[in-house]
């Protein structure tokens, strides 16, 4: 059902520059909070001169959804959070202005409707109440204009939102009154749930428990779970989200893994350049196989292709780039597997 996906990162010349080919199942992840960042136009060359073909961008730019029109990039388009107000009515103007003047020619893929969203949270907490009514209303909206089965609606959520995670097949949903719903929402319409996978962050929130080894993918630790053996972390931490939606009904949901990533500066020992092109580099070859729990290719997309200056957050946020500002690669070589 699905194709075989090549990514390849060449070293070239003396420079050793990265050209990456991350043909399907790998994207990049385009933040823009920098004030020193190329023009939307100069990005999507940077993203076709390294075969970069998936992208997600966190608002919808007309700057970019206008330069991405006959790339042949396909597209993660973010409603931000703080749009959500505006959609729980209706969606309708929303696609008018920000899908109908670009699609096709931009080849939108999903439309990830709030990002993050957590009633523990204090900062999305207000959203909460918002998000499924705005996906069905986004929903709705591309149903009128026959877009339904071309681009999929979901949302961008995390790993915050579970409990138990510890092996993975204890996994379920903190709050049964909100992610369930939207779980079920999304196997209604045949969508997969978009979740960011950070094992950087559970290592560093539990860093006694965890290892870095086990989250970098180079650790000979084995973790045994239901039948299943798993040898990394993010391996545990997106097979926590499949059972965790088994359980909310949602059994044959799929998950796409929205961001990863590792800070390559701005912290202590671990925010190492050297660490960042280690989890990268395995993390590429890894998604080709899938989980234990879901063998196949999956979707994934690294954060981000650029350092951005004005993130806010610890110093660690502004370090997450595959490229500095000016364009110029920040790692020598990327060792990805073809197949």
């Amino acid at each position: 059902m699905s194709r075989i996906f090549i990514c390849l990162f060449v070293l070239i010349g003396a420079m050793s520059s990265v050209m990456c080919q991350l043909l399907g199942h790998v994207g990049v992840c385009n933040g823009r909070l920098g004030n020193n960042l190329p023009s939307e136009r100069d990005v999507v060359e940077l993203y076709k001169a390294n075969g970069i073909k998936r992208m997600r961008i966190y608002d919808p730019n007309a700057n970019t959804l206008a330069a991405l029109n006959g790339s042949d990039i396909e597209l993660i388009l973010d409603v931000p959070n703080v749009d959500l107000h505006s959609l729980e009515f209706d969606a309708t103007q929303w696609v008018e202005n920000h899908v109908l003047p670009y699609f096709p020619g931009t080849k939108i893929r999903y439309i990830a409707v709030g990002n993050e969203i957590d009633p523990a949270k204090n900062e999305t907490k207000p959203f909460v109440p918002q998000l499924l009514r705005a996906m069905e209303n986004i929903h709705k909206a591309l149903t009128k204009f026959q877009l339904q089965n071309q681009i999929k609606v979901s949302t961008a959520t995390y790993s915050a939102v579970l409990k138990d995670t510890f092996p993975p097949s204890r996994s379920a949903f903190n709050d049964s009154g909100f992610m369930p719903p939207v779980v079920n929402f999304l196997a209604s319409i045949g969508s997969p749930l978009l979740v960011n996978i950070y094992p950087y962050f559970a290592y560093i929130g539990d860093p006694i428990n965890v290892k870095p080894e086990f989250a970098l993918f180079t650790s000979q630790q084995v973790v045994r779970d239901n039948g299943l053996e798993y040898r990394n972390l993010f391996d545990l931490m997106v097979d926590g989200v499949y059972y965790a939606m088994e359980k909310a009904g949602g059994k044959g949901v799929g998950v796409v893994v929205s961001e990863s990533g590792w800070p390559s500066g701005g912290g202590g020992s671990v925010e190492t350049l050297g660490n960042a092109e280690t989890y990268y580099q395995n993390l590429i070859r890894h998604v080709v196989g899938g989980t234990p729990k879901k063998k196949g290719a999956l979707e994934t997309y690294l954060f981000a292709l650029f350092d951005e200056n004005q993130k806010p957050g610890k110093t660690t946020e502004q370090h997450f780039g595959l490229f500095y500002p000016n364009k110029t690669p920040k790692y020598n070589k990327l060792g990805l597997r073809s197949g």
